[in-house]
């Protein structure tokens, strides 16, 4: 038997263009992270987390945005 650890691996829609973040420490939790890169990218700031979703030997997450559409 064979055991993998897999990666965690943060994803987010930066002006349409996917990011893929990197973790920044397995001891943090994923809102701990969220919080991390919300200095560098301020829409985060009103994101949620969605997932995890194991894809590509990775442990995904997304940071989607709640800000609302205008108009």
């Amino acid at each position: 038997m064979i055991v993998n650890a897999l990666s965690r691996v943060f994803l987010h829609k930066e002006n349409g263009q996917a990011v893929r973040l990197a973790d920044p420490g397995k001891d943090m939790s994923t809102e701990a992270v969220l919080n991390f890169y919300s200095n560098t990218y301020p829409i985060l700031t009103n994101a949620k987390i969605v997932g995890p979703e194991i894809k590509d030997d990775e442990v995904q997450y997304r940071f989607e945005s709640t800000m609302g559409h205008k108009g």
